[in-house]
C-alpha cells in the first residue's frame, strides 16, 4: 500500500473555489449488510467485502495525499448485534491485522486506535496494541481506527478525567475550557477531521466524533461501503473542495450569503 504517490488537481476536479484539499478525512463505513442482502449473500460476505474496500481506501488516501484517515470500524453499540455476527467481525479484524499489518508498516502507515479498550478481550486488545507498537515510528499516512468507540462515551471519559483533577485540587472548575476538554479526548494530538464521509446514503453521525465534527464538512455517498473505491473518495473530496469553510465567520468578499 504505497503512500508516496500524489494525484493531479484534475483528478479531484481542479482546485475549486472553496476549500483546499482535506488533511484529515474520517469515514463511517456503512452498508455492508445491505450490500449483501441485495445480492442474496450472508452478512459476513458483506463484511468481508467491506475489508477489501478498506484496503482500497487506505491505498487511495495515500495516493491522494491525505495525512490522516479515521475509520469507524466498530462502535460501542455494535456489541448488541447477534453473537455470530460479532464473531465474524472479530475474525475479520484478526485476519486484517495479521494479513495487512506488515504491508501497512512497509508503506510507512502509522496506526492509532481510539475507543474504550479496558473492556476488550485480551487477544483483541493485544492485536490493537501490536498494530500501534509496530507502526509507532512511521511517518506516512496516519490510520486512526475507531474500535469499540462511541463519541458520547469518549466525551464522558474526558469529563471524568477533568473531574478527577478537580477533586484532587489540581484544577479549578472555572478553568475548564473547550480546549481543555479536547486535550482529554482519546487522541488529543490529532486535528479535527476536515471531511467526514458516510456511505450507504444514511445522513447522520451515529455517535462518531461528535465533538471533533463541530466544523467538519459532511458528505453522504449513496454507495454501500463494499462499493467504495478511489473514484468515490475523489468525488467526496471534490465536493468538499467546492465548499467554503467559514468556522462561524463571514464569507470571503464577493462570495454568496
Amino acid at each position: 500500500m504505497s503512500t508516496a504517490v500524489t494525484t493531479s488537481e484534475a483528478a479531484l476536479g481542479g482546485p475549486g473555489p472553496g476549500c483546499a484539499a482535506p488533511r484529515h478525512v474520517a469515514v463511517i463505513m456503512d452498508g455492508n449488510g445491505r450490500w449483501a442482502a441485495q445480492r442474496g449473500l450472508p452478512r459476513r460476505e458483506g463484511h468481508r467485502r467491506g475489508v477489501e474496500a478498506l484496503r482500497r481506501t487506505v491505498r487511495a488516501a495515500g495516493a491522494l495525499g491525505i495525512g490522516i484517515l479515521t475509520i469507524f470500524s466498530f462502535s460501542s453499540e455494535n456489541w448488541s448485534r447477534p453473537p455470530s455476527e460479532i464473531s465474524d467481525l472479530m475474525g475479520l479484524l484478526r485476519r486484517f491485522i495479521r494479513n495487512d499489518l506488515v504491508d501497512l508498516h512497509k508503506s510507512n502507515v502509522k496506526v492509532r486506535v481510539i475507543g474504550e479498550r479496558t473492556t476488550l478481550s485480551p487477544d483483541i486488545a493485544g492485536l490493537l496494541r501490536e498494530a500501534e507498537d509496530l507502526t509507532r515510528a512511521n511517518t506516512g499516512l496516519v490510520l486512526v481506527v475507531a474500535f469499540n468507540y462511541g463519541s458520547r462515551q469518549e466525551i464522558a471519559r474526558a469529563a471524568q478525567r477533568l473531574a478527577a483533577e478537580v477533586a484532587a485540587g489540581r484544577l479549578a472548575p472555572e478553568a475548564i475550557t473547550a480546549e481543555l476538554i479536547s486535550s482529554r479526548l482519546d487522541a488529543p494530538d490529532i486535528p479535527d477531521p476536515d471531511l467526514i464521509i458516510r456511505t450507504s446514503g444514511e445522513q447522520r453521525l451515529s455517535n462518531f466524533l461528535l465533538w471533533q465534527a463541530a466544523y467538519s464538512e459532511l458528505v453522504f455517498v449513496p454507495l454501500y461501503w463494499p462499493e467504495f473505491d478511489q473514484a468515490a473518495l475523489e468525488g467526496a473530496i471534490a465536493e468538499y473542495r467546492r465548499r467554503e469553510r467559514r468556522f462561524g465567520g463571514l464569507a470571503a468578499a464577493g462570495a454568496g450569503p
